[in-house]
């Protein structure tokens, strides 16, 4: 143990810099994926001295020894990095370029590949990919391990290094190389792209049943899907009979969105709470007694790939027995992220509080089972004898019924959506059902 005036000093200061930031942070950035928080600092504990000489007496070692020359201030970063990168795979220190991200991706664009990731065995793992982005594009899938980013291993690296290195410049091109299911490594090659993520599309499936999906909760996202749930029963010019709402592939994002989400369905009682340690932690989020939905039958779509602020709207509705889970149990991102803002348009993102269910159930790496398990299949059309028919003959007589002849086999309909996704498709069958019981 060293013990010089000079090591006990840059102690000392250490412990300044490091115990500063949560006490001056006295307010959240907005947005961010909760509501504004003020933050009061613990009672502090007695600082642990001999850690802090050790700390110290690395840092010199590293300034001395080490093979490239390094300053004081890289390496106090790198010591704030790993502080945060080591609590939990969420939280992490924002530098100027990872704080403005942050901001952008909550507003609904940025730039880059259309991943949402996590980590997982020290890897990067594939949270979901967004729609109508490269990585979707491409075939990237929820479950994906990242294990090369343009050749370079990502064991070892922090989530924040792995998603630098998978942003750049528009148009560059990036290969990913990626492991499924414990199969061969396999690489993708992708060029990046501004993400403008559209979070909420929806359509009519047929006469009486509308679709909803939500890509992603941002700022805007609870007011969108009240306007889609509008332009749905215009279009549908009289009340649904049936409404299938897609989480799947949904990472999440802002909680008071997903709050909203959840309200356009429910008149009463509890949507979502939340419990940590700081002051103000400990939110309670209730439904108002408007109905948006008018009480319309109601399936919900999730899979491995709907986390946090999808697993909120799917929990509330799952407890009160509004509607209909089917799919695949979901990812079981249960924790809340506060943004702390800090000097230097810097920012921690610091995981202060876990989210529950009405029920008091806790979605943390355990995640929402569905009602109904229906895993994803390919829909494959039976080969039969329709392929050639008399009306396909030249030269065939007509019907004599003075009206047209029956259209060509060449003639085919147009893809609707559940054509090609099963467990949409048997969201829709159930939806006929549950409509025909509701009316009855």
């Amino acid at each position: 143990m060293l013990h010089s005036p000079r090591l006990t000093s840059l102690a000392l200061t250490i412990a300044l810099v490091l115990g500063a930031p949560l006490a001056r942070a006295a307010e959240p950035v907005k947005p961010t994926s909760v509501p504004a928080t003020t933050v009061s600092a613990p009672a502090k504990a007695p600082l642990p001295l001999d850690e802090l000489r050790t700390f110290a007496e690395v840092m010199d070692r590293i300034k001395a020894a080490y093979v490239e020359p390094v300053d004081d201030k890289t390496l106090l970063e790198n010591a704030i990095k790993g502080m945060l990168s080591n609590l939990d795979p969420h939280s992490a220190y924002l530098g100027p370029e990872d704080f403005q991200e942050l901001q952008e991706s909550t507003s609904g664009e940025f730039g880059g590949l259309g991943i949402e990731v996590g980590m997982e065995d020290g890897f990067v793992k594939v949270v979901s990919p967004i729609d109508d982005t490269p990585a979707s594009r491409a075939g990237i899938e929820a479950g994906d391990l990242i294990v090369k980013i343009n050749g370079q291993p990502t064991r070892g690296q922090t989530m924040t290094e792995a998603v630098d290195k998978m942003r750049g410049k528009i148009g560059e091109k990036i290969t990913l190389t990626l492991v499924r299911d414990g199969g061969t490594p396999f690489d993708v090659t992708l060029a990046r792209a501004v993400i403008q993520v559209k979070s909420v599309k929806s359509q009519l499936l047929e006469d009486g049943y509308g679709y909803i999906r939500i890509t992603q909760f941002q700022v805007k996202t609870g007011e969108e899907v009240g306007k889609a749930l509008a332009k749905l029963r215009k279009d549908n010019g009289k009340k649904l009979r049936g409404l299938v709402l897609d989480l799947r592939n949904n990472p999440g994002g802002v909680l008071q969105s997903a709050v909203e989400v959840a309200d356009h369905f429910l008149t009463k009682g509890l949507i979502v709470y939340t419990k940590g340690r700081i002051a103000n932690s400990e939110l309670r989020f209730s439904a108002d007694p408007a109905d948006a939905s008018e009480g319309v039958p109601l399936v919900v779509l999730i899979n491995g790939g709907s986390a946090s602020a999808s697993e909120i709207v799917a929990g509330a509705l799952q407890d009160y027995k509004r509607g209909v889970l089917m799919g695949t149990d979901s990812f079981g991102k249960g924790s809340v992220q506060t943004v702390l803002p800090l000097n230097n348009d810097r920012a921690l993102k610091l995981t202060t509080a876990l989210y529950y269910t009405p029920n008091g159930r806790s979605i943390q790496a355990q995640g929402i089972v569905p009602d109904i398990e229906v895993r994803q299949a390919k829909l494959t059309a039976e080969v039969d004898n329709d392929n050639f028919k008399e009306a396909d003959l030249q030269g065939h007589l007509g019907n004599g019924n003075g009206g047209a002849d029956r259209p060509s086999s060449s003639a085919k309909r147009k893809d609707r959506p559940q054509d090609n996704d099963f467990q949409l498709s048997q969201a829709l069958s159930l939806l006929k059902g549950l409509s025909i019981t509701h009316s009855k």
